[in-house]
């Protein structure tokens, strides 16, 4: 159980869902965790206190990955309080639905690639200086970016470029020896799908699998990624989606 013996993570979007689930499986595997939230205290504490009883170190930061001085003074903090940052973990989204493209309102366009790509890249500028050789990024795109989804038009355009964001640093973080990959989960039962659907409409695009991932089967991908065992992967997108067909 010491996969990620003492490294430091950071990691948005960790009060709930995926995020959480990966937060304390690299807890369990030996790592420290700083948590970037944007509104749930109350998740974000418990989450903080379950990595704290399993031995590791974990802080909190609420606050807008769209506000590029709070990501610059949490990079900073996070250093201060762990030491270094060995991998980032770009997890943190939203989505609207809509069933048709006249209904999608532009506040919510704007939030959704504000928080899904546009604060990926703003944390990721600040923190990348502090990795290393053997750091990695993760970050979380999604099923929709090769399938889209006709409700989810905004979000699937910016899972699509978290992609290409994913690609493109790859390239330049090579000569680096920082590698640059990203998890594109299918369906999975988060308290976010259930929010944005509701029980009933979550379960009807079922993939071939017949069910809904959970947020510890994926936090398991991410663990991949980030260990030993990926030391040759870069630039690349792994798809825990229980057996849907992507291209690309």
């Amino acid at each position: 159980m010491d996969e990620l013996k003492n490294k430091s993570v950071l990691i948005t979007g960790a009060d709930s869902g995926i995020g959480r689930a990966t937060a304390l499986l690299f807890a369990r595997q030996g790592a420290d965790i700083a948590i970037i939230y944007h509104s749930d205290t109350e998740d974000a504490e418990k989450t903080r206190n379950e990595i704290r009883k399993l031995g590791r170190k974990c802080i909190i930061f609420k606050g807008d990955i769209n506000d590029y001085g709070f990501c610059e003074e949490t990079a900073v903090k996070a250093v201060q309080e762990l030491g270094k940052i060995d991998i980032l973990i770009n997890n943190a989204g939203v989505q609207f639905p809509a069933e048709n493209i006249e209904d999608l309102e532009e506040k919510n366009i704007r939030k959704t690639f504000d928080s899904n790509i546009i604060g990926m890249i703003l944390l990721t500028k600040v923190v990348f200086p502090y990795l290393k050789e053997g750091s990695s990024v993760i970050n979380t795109t999604s099923a929709a970016a090769y399938q889209g989804h006709p409700e989810l038009l905004d979000y699937s355009a910016t899972k699509g470029a978290i992609v290409s964001f994913t690609r493109s640093l790859a390239l330049q973080a090579k000569p680096k020896g920082i590698r640059i990959n990203a998890v594109a989960p299918g369906p999975v039962a988060t308290p976010l799908t259930k929010e944005t659907f509701g029980e009933e409409k979550e379960d009807s695009g079922k993939p071939p699998f017949e069910r809904n991932a959970t947020p510890e089967e994926i936090a398991e991908v991410f663990l991949f990624l980030a260990g030993k065992g990926a030391a040759q992967i870069t630039g690349q997108v792994l798809h825990p989606n229980g057996g849907l067909i992507v291209n690309g």
